[in-house]
């Protein structure tokens, strides 16, 4: 389904695009095809097939252990880790070149971040051993299997009444230690639920591998494995329900999240190669607000309103399309924006980049962590659904207005993350394991900042639209960074969005609730502004200062590959980096 080419859906109805308003309808598919001469030349860089070995390496060991984060799996996986950081270290720099170089060193720095996401876990583990006694013991079965010990089905059954005998009455136990101020916090309760259902996951695969086609297992076991599930469903729904606070019958359900904490955020800062501690970046952040200020009282002012930004922010939400609208309006705005880089030369938009991408409609689950547009190699549309509340469809619409969509639209799709998932899947794919946020969605705002400097934001309302995605940006930086330093809850993340920059409090909620709900990184939100900041100043540097074109710019970073920005700034200066690179670049100063 295209949006050029077919039909668009929105609550079942069929949206038809008329043909002229289509220009991929007049190219030939022959366009598609590159010269060929490039692809006779060797990989961009000689360590790729390194960094590939490593990737697939040790996606087999993560394979061969039932249970992630188990002691042998930690152990084994530890081994793993320090023998490959001791080769790379190894490796003389001088027989490489500058893109070998940078592998080598990306390679090394990711090695070692994950030995220390090993020690947090191990650290995490800790905490939640009170609460998981019978852990070990669970775990014992799937981990003998996958170390191809014959299964003895009586004895595996006398392993699981045990198991039983010591969770049935930690429920009660654990609501009496409620009562009494002693039980675990939120956070530790809900990753205790957390583990427990992967330990649930691997053992019914265990499980199921036997039973049915061994019969003395089946005889043995099927009913010590069905009575110690149910036991497990039990402890579970305590740990979530009574500790956690999260009811099923809720309409939405209450944010916990799980801080990693000041240590926590410095290791991930070296990982992202910035040199900047988590205090000075949130003091960026609010510098970049003071310019995000004066910028929103001036559009107001040009629209006759004074300096009362939050008034002209209210006029700008209430310009929205009408119901099933909005995939015309997004393919409209994707069309302008790509036409608006090509004929500018700003980057390489190949054809089948530019004409192979889908409008998707998120459906309203969804959009309760992601209230607006996501993308990558389509575009995921966040709309009013008429099972919706009226309050909610309300919301959706004043959180999608025309205004928000233009200044995000090409975010997503042309020249920003659809183009960026075009590249990165046919230029140095390998660096896919260095992906960072502050690469991808850098990249994506970096747009968002070059074409306000180009004039692309002509009125005041579309002034006010991308300034409001700036103000979010900065608060991003901000609430997150003070979130797993543990200084804010997350109703006080909430709250800082609604009041300072102007959200919808359903949109906000969602905001917090997808930044903290274990799906993304620490750093992912505070890697949209930094990262286009990083960006910023290198294009001053290298295409203010008459380095290079504009395009060739663009085009170098994204036919790089995934890598931190400090690393793009070696790459494009043609340094080759040492095998134990360490950030010092001050890129805001």
């Amino acid at each position: 389904m295209r949006p050029r080419l077919a039909l668009v859906f929105l609550a079942g109805t069929a949206l038809a695009f008329a043909a002229e308003t289509n220009p991929v309808l007049t190219r030939s598919a022959a366009d598609y095809v590159p010269a060929l001469a490039p692809l006779t030349r060797p990989s961009a860089s000689p360590a790729r097939e390194l960094v590939e070995r490593f990737t697939s390496d040790r996606a087999e060991l993560d394979r061969l252990h039932a249970v992630k984060g188990s002691a042998q799996h930690r152990r084994r996986m530890g081994e793993f880790l320090a023998s490959w950081r001791t080769r790379l270290e190894q490796i003389e720099p001088a027989s490489l070149d500058v893109d070998g170089a940078i592998d080598v060193a990306l390679l090394r720095t990711r090695v070692v971040h994950e030995q220390r996401l090993l020690e947090r876990e191990a650290a995490r583990q800790t905490e939640t051993a009170p609460w998981l006694p019978f852990a070990d013991a669970l775990i014992a079965l799937p981990e003998a299997r996958r170390n191809l010990a014959a299964v003895d089905g009586r004895a595996a059954a006398e392993a699981l009444e045990s198991v039983r005998k010591t969770v049935e009455p930690l429920g009660k136990s654990l609501e009496e230690k409620l009562k009494a101020g002693q039980g675990p916090s939120k956070v530790v309760a809900l990753r205790a639920a957390g583990r427990l259902t992967e330990l649930q996951r691997a053992l019914t695969e265990w499980f199921d591998t036997y039973n049915g086609y061994d019969p003395e297992f089946g005889w043995w076991v099927r009913d010590p494995y069905k009575q110690v599930t149910q036991a497990l469903e039990a402890y579970g729904k305590v740990l979530r329900e009574k500790v956690a606070g999260i009811d099923p019958k809720q309409r939405e359900e209450p944010i916990v999240g799980d801080p990693i904490g000041r240590a926590g955020l410095v290791e991930e800062l070296a990982k992202e190669l910035v040199a900047y501690s988590p205090e000075e970046l949130i003091a960026l952040a609010e510098r970049e607000f003071v310019w995000v200020d004066r910028e929103l009282r001036r559009a107001a002012a040009d629209m006759g309103l004074g300096d009362d930004w939050k008034a002209a922010l209210e006029r700008v939400k209430r310009d929205h399309v009408g119901p099933g609208q909005q995939p015309a309006l997004v393919r409209d705005l994707a069309l302008e924006a790509e036409r608006y880089v090509r004929e500018r030369d700003l980057v390489t938009v190949p054809p089948l980049a530019a004409d192979v991408w889908l409008i998707k409609m998120m459906p309203p689950a969804q959009q309760k962590v992601a209230p607006f547009f996501l993308g990558g190699s389509d575009i995921l549309v966040a709309f009013p659904t008429d099972e919706m509340t009226h309050e909610e469809k309300v919301q959706s619409l004043r959180a999608n207005n025309r205004h928000f969509a233009r200044a995000t639209v090409f975010h997503e799709l042309v020249p920003g993350h659809h183009l960026q998932f075009w590249a990165k899947q046919r230029h140095n794919p390998h660096r896919e394991l260095f992906t960072t946020p502050f690469w991808m969605e850098g990249w994506a705002l970096w747009w968002e900042l070059r074409l306000w400097d180009l004039g692309f934001f002509n009125t005041p309302e579309g002034r006010i639209g991308t300034l409001f995605w700036r103000a979010h940006r900065c608060a991003r930086i901000i609430f997150s960074l003070k979130f797993h330093l543990g200084e804010w809850t997350p109703q006080q993340c909430v709250d800082f969005l609604v009041d300072r920059v102007g959200h919808e409090r359903a949109s906000a909620t969602g905001e917090v609730r997808r930044s903290f709900n274990g799906q993304w990184s620490p750093l992912y939100q505070a890697g949209y502004l930094l990262g286009a900041l990083q960006i910023r100043t290198l294009h001053r540097e290298f295409v203010a200062s008459g380095k290079m074109g504009e395009k060739a710019f663009h085009d170098a970073i994204l036919n790089g590959g995934p890598m931190p920005i400090e690393m793009v700034r070696v790459r494009l200066s043609g340094t080759k980096p040492a095998v134990d690179y360490r950030p010092a670049w001050r890129f805001a100063e």
